[in-house]
This record gives C-alpha cells, structure tokens and sequence, in this order.
C-alpha cells in the first residue's frame, strides 16, 4: 500500500497567518489545460475576465501526471505513491494518513466536497461524467470509513446553491469538481468557461463573500506543457485585486497557504516546504 511521507515536526514552517484572517476557502478545479492554453484565450472570457480583475499566480504548477495524484497533493500533501487514475475502494488505492479535511474538522472548522454528476453522496464509483478520480476524499479512508459522515460531507453539487444561502451553512472549506464536460476534460474550454460563469458568480456574491472575508481560487489539475504549468487565480474579499505573482508555486503551495491561514499543521514535509501563497492576498 502507498505510503505518505513522514509529517514534519512542529516548527518546520514559520510562516503564519492569523486564523481569523480567512473565514472560507472555496477551491475549484479544472482539468487538463496548461495556463497558455487558458489566459488569453477568446474561448474563456469569463476566467480571462476575473483574472484580471483578480489575484493571479502566473508561474503555478501541478505536481505530476495523470490527475488523481495532483487532486491527492492538493489536499494530504503528498500523492501517496499512486501514479495513476485508479478508483477507491482498493489497498493500493487508497492514501492513509492524516488529509486536510481531518486538520480542518480538528481544528472546529466545517468543510465539505460538492461532486457534480455524483448521483448520491459518497459515491466511491464512476457514473455518467462524475468522475470519482476527482474526488480525492474519497481516497482517504478515514473519510470513508464512517459511511454516514462521507455522507455528510462528500454530496453532489446540487446542494451547493442552497448552502451559498447563508454564510453559516457555507462549509468553511468547500472543494468543488465539476463533472468530466464543465471541467474541460472531455468537453471544449468554451463549455467549461461557461459553467465558471454561472457557478462563480454565485459564490462571490453569496454571504460568505460579501459580508465576510473569503477567497476563492480556480485552477487545474494538469497541463500537458513541459513545466507543467497552469493557471491560478485567487478571487473574493480576501483576494488582492488586479494582483500577480511570479513567484514558484504549486499544488502545495495552495494547500500550504490554507494551513497558514487557519493556523494549521503541516501534513508532510512536501506542504511543510513550499512557500504560501501570501502575496496574492488582500492585505
């Protein structure tokens, strides 16, 4: 079974953030375009549109190839030795060890994964265009393991709009997949732009953003460019407007810079080393 690398020892990052200083984080991640094929592209107005008026890293890069070991690093810290697209439940499938839905929970924060095309919660197999490779909490199986709490937290996105309603049922941190077409996967980048603008809208204006501090980032998986490149875009009331960075990030660098925020450790010496992403936050 794929092993996690060794957890840092406390001190390993001296980089912190008041945990006050964010109150939610909503991720969104697309599939499979290097940032050259996104920014600037006619066929993407919408995310070419609130990059600019938004924080962006413009030399952010995935962690590996295929997609499941990039969404793995994103949120455990390390890709758990799995090199390929492989489907929970199975020994080799599966990433044990502390994930950051098991800090946040610790830490008295809420999350949950919205899944579009799940056809119900906690579904650890593929249907239609929910691809469960996307849904890296499922791979975990201290998430898993209590059936009626997966439940609870990894749902169909169907339920999202009603949780934008108010900020105190916006989870603190929320991870949304698109399905295999709104993502770009399998359908045009024109489809998937389309679907950012009719879902970000309603992030940025719900509760949580207007009446508090929040932050929203979009990017991808993937590229397929030699450096791995793509794009990253921080938006909401804890974005800096119109902002760049060209500092090195990547995927746990993202990650990294949730730990930071909420005051939370590092879950291996992989997010414990990179360099949050405090630059493209409002000050």
């Amino acid at each position: 079974m794929p092993t996690a690398p060794a957890a840092p020892t406390a001190g390993a990052s001296s980089r912190t953030a008041p945990a006050s200083a964010v109150q939610h984080v909503v991720v969104i991640v697309d599939e499979n375009k290097p940032a050259t094929t996104i920014i600037g592209n006619p066929s993407a107005p919408y995310l070419n549109a609130l990059a600019a008026a938004s924080a962006r890293a413009t030399d952010y890069s995935a962690i590996t190839h295929p997609s499941l070991p990039n969404y793995l690093a994103l949120t455990s810290g390390t890709t758990g030795g799995i090199t390929s697209d492989c489907n929970p439940p199975g020994g080799s499938c599966l990433v044990p060890g502390k994930n950051l839905a098991d800090e946040i929970h610790a830490s008295g924060r809420s999350w949950k994964m919205y899944a579009e095309g799940m056809p119900a919660p906690c579904t650890a197999s593929n249907a239609g265009r929910y691809a469960v490779k996307h849904d890296p909490f499922l791979y975990f199986p201290d998430v898993t393991a209590d059936h009626a709490s997966c439940a609870d937290h990894v749902v169909p996105s169907t339920s999202l709009s009603a949780d934008l309603r108010s900020a105190s049922t916006l989870p603190d941190f929320a991870f949304v997949s698109p399905d295999l077409c709104d993502d770009m996967h399998d359908c045009s980048v024109a489809t998937g732009d389309a679907w950012l603008a009719r879902t970000v809208p309603a992030i940025l204006h719900s509760p949580a953003f207007t009446q508090q501090r929040s932050l929203l980032v979009v990017t991808f998986d993937e590229g397929n460019s030699g450096d791995n490149t793509v794009a990253c875009i921080l938006a909401g009331s804890a974005a800096a407007p119109r902002a760049s960075s060209a500092t090195a990030y990547d995927h746990y660098s993202l990650l990294r810079t949730i730990e930071v925020l909420w005051g939370l450790p590092p879950l291996t010496s992989n997010d414990a080393h990179a360099t949050p992403m405090l630059d493209l936050l409002r000050r």
